[in-house]
């Protein structure tokens, strides 16, 4: 009979801590490993498996769980003495560490040189620690947090017909790509060699846009489109038809969009009244994200219209049109795996971090 795997026992306060290093983005890399080699074994995972999903070793299992076993969490802490000394003083490695987050005047920001002539280190030990602190200066992420006062409904709206899709009824996100443009380059580019990139020239010549209107299906991947030269509601209900002559009568369409005016015209919810078997979603404003035809828009342009060059409108409709067919004799859909709750929790985080901004 095999020996029974021994379980670790800990609170529920020491389980959380345990927790939040996993997931805290300044942790470093051995305290990551030692918080998940003691979640495991709290769970009643063996040292042989923890050690083959982590990729370490028996020994070192077993260490770090003994460490806890007999010192809580100040077990997994660095014994005294170990390790090379630090070369740089305390207060020169905090001083690169808080004032980074309060740029030269006239700057944005600080760079590694200059943070290193003003701290009166040297380049690459600002690199260390910045990396080391998960602090990265130059990278700036764009975000815009809905107001909409009925944010929450809407998300599990949507979130809803992604997770549990209704029987006997179509999924279809939609929403139409405007200004596409067509770009003809001054020059015919380089092609991709070995050793260089695939080039194209930053001057072009303006064609001219067309208007796409998509309608993803959720569950097969396939679309229905069409282009236009505007994005009107004129346009938006000529669409609305051709999905309603399109797709099977037995079945209900569940539509995703956002909240354009065109898709609330009062044609528009003139004729939706006539055709009950059509059921509008609008996803929360400023929300786009919740709307996975914008995931398609990001393959189209990639794929086909940032990197062409087009001689005529007409030529960039037929490169989209054949980029369509494709797509449509290979479906390829996206699935929605994220969980709701954790997507409302990051909101509300963003939020109060906001406030707190703006309030200082």
């Amino acid at each position: 009979m095999a020996r029974p795997i021994k379980r670790l026992q800990a609170e529920a306060t020491v389980v959380e801590e345990l927790r939040r290093r996993l997931r805290a983005r300044t942790s470093m890399v051995r305290e990551r490993e030692r918080a998940e080699i003691v979640l495991l074994r709290l769970e009643g995972v063996g040292v042989a498996e923890i050690a083959t999903r982590l990729k370490t070793t028996a020994k070192r299992v077993s260490m770090w769980s003994k460490r806890f076993e007999t010192h809580g969490l100040a077990g997994l802490e660095e014994s005294a003495g170990r390790g090379r000394k630090p070369s740089l003083p305390v207060k020169k490695i905090e001083s690169v560490v808080t004032e980074v987050t309060r740029p030269p005047k006239g700057r944005s920001r600080w760079s590694v040189r200059s943070m290193a002539r003003h701290a009166g280190v040297s380049p690459s030990s600002v690199q260390r620690i910045w990396s080391k602190n998960d602090l990265k200066p130059h990278v700036v992420e764009t975000f815009k947090l809905s107001n909409d006062p009925n944010f929450e409904e809407k998300f599990w709206d949507v979130i809803g017909l992604y997770l549990d899709p209704p029987e006997r009824a179509l999924v279809l996100c939609c929403d139409e790509k405007s200004q596409c443009q067509a770009l003809e380059r001054s020059q015919p580019g380089l092609p991709l060699g070995p050793r260089h990139p695939r080039t194209m020239t930053h001057d072009y010549k303006r064609h001219g846009t067309t208007t796409l209107f998509a309608a993803l299906d959720y569950l097969e991947g396939r679309l229905i489109t069409r282009t236009e030269t505007r994005h009107t509601h004129i346009e938006w209900l000529r669409f609305l038809k051709q999905i309603d002559r399109e797709t099977p009568k037995g079945l209900d369409i569940h539509l995703i969009a956002d909240n354009y005016a065109t898709h609330k015209h009062p044609k528009v919810k003139a004729w939706l009244a006539r055709h009950p078997r059509f059921k509008m979603h609008f996803t929360p404003t400023s929300s786009s994200w919740l709307n996975l035809v914008e995931r398609f828009f990001r393959d189209l342009t990639e794929d086909v219209i940032r990197s062409g060059s087009f001689a005529s409108v007409q030529e960039l409709i037929d490169d989209i049109n054949a980029y369509l067919a494709e797509r449509n004799a290979n479906p390829q859909p996206y699935k929605w795996t994220a969980k709701g709750e954790a997507i409302l929790e990051k909101i509300h985080r963003a939020r109060e971090a906001l406030d707190r901004v703006q309030a200082a």
